[in-house]
């Protein structure tokens, strides 16, 4: 394969970088602990009023963080913020294992080939946008014109159930992750600055209409955005479920500081937490996390 990345000018993200936990604005905790933890089989890890985390089977790290407290109902359509975020299963019998439960509970998902993975779409209660996949070897991913392709093709669910076998699903299995994150922004020009030049993500895929992909590492992608909530797109109120953050997960707490310094270099700020990472916000408003490793 050629290398089909497009690196910043500047300061780039480390290789080893990977996602960690996602946190979410919900309406009602019992009723999304309902979705997370028993349709879609995460692991209640911990529960304090109205917070809740949930991770795989055998995982120490969270998937997800649910915070209480979103007061009304608000359609994703229009709105800047998450578009999905992604939990990424080990193998293809594990999703096909669960698709396989997902249609034995009368859930039938949106699906999709892209290409570079196989993906399954639901909305949790309060119409938050996820995605289930599972990875093709990257030996497989086609590059053409030294670009890689991406698309969204019909998915083969008959055979993704049959690579499951006869083995019943028994939640997110251990080596179940955070693999990317996608989101509704405003334009792509100041996502490009955002991103790719402040940040220093590298740019996988530009060809997709109204779309960037980008990553670190040469994965297909950590990180998609786009612009189809239309021109007239705001960001989510306070009260309106919502990502509330994300996390990036980088090697070193100096490394976090270089990504903070190039952030600043740029003309964007972020702030320090005491935990050790920092919170940047995108032009929208949307925040993510930096954050060392704790491995």
């Amino acid at each position: 394969m050629g290398d089909y990345r497009i690196r910043p000018d500047g300061y780039r993200l480390p290789d080893e970088l990977r996602l960690g936990t996602v946190s979410l604005h919900v309406s009602d905790l019992d009723r999304s602990l309902s979705f997370y933890e028993g349709l879609l089989g995460m692991q209640l890890m911990s529960r304090d009023g109205d917070r809740a985390t949930l991770g795989a089977h055998g995982s120490a790290e969270p998937l997800v963080e649910l915070r209480a407290g979103a007061r009304r109902m608000a359609s994703r359509r229009g709105r800047l913020g998450l578009y999905h975020f992604a939990v990424l299963l080990p193998d293809r019998p594990s999703l096909g294992r669960l698709l396989r439960h997902l249609a034995g509970n009368g859930v039938h998902p949106g699906a999709a080939d892209h290409l570079v993975s196989e993906a399954l779409y639901l909305q949790d209660p309060d119409d938050l946008g996820i995605e289930l996949y599972r990875d093709r070897p990257q030996s497989e991913w086609t590059v053409h014109n030294d670009r890689l392709v991406m698309t969204t093709d019909p998915l083969d669910g008959h055979a993704l159930i049959e690579s499951g076998g006869d083995a019943p699903w028994t939640g997110m299995p251990e080596g179940t992750r955070i693999g990317h994150v996608h989101l509704h922004v405003g334009d792509l020009v100041h996502t490009r600055e955002f991103y790719h030049n402040a940040l220093g993500f590298d740019i996988t895929v530009e060809t997709y209409p109204g779309a960037l992909f980008m990553s670190a590492g040469g994965y297909h992608h950590h990180l998609g955005t786009n612009t189809w909530a239309g021109s007239q797109a705001r960001p989510p109120a306070a009260d309106e479920p919502q990502l509330l953050t994300w996390n990036i997960v980088l090697p070193t707490a100096a490394d976090v500081a270089a990504a903070v310094a190039s952030l600043e270099r740029n003309g964007f700020s972020a702030s320090a937490e005491e935990v050790g990472g920092s919170i940047a916000r995108d032009p929208w408003g949307t925040p993510l996390r930096l954050v060392p490793s704790t491995d």
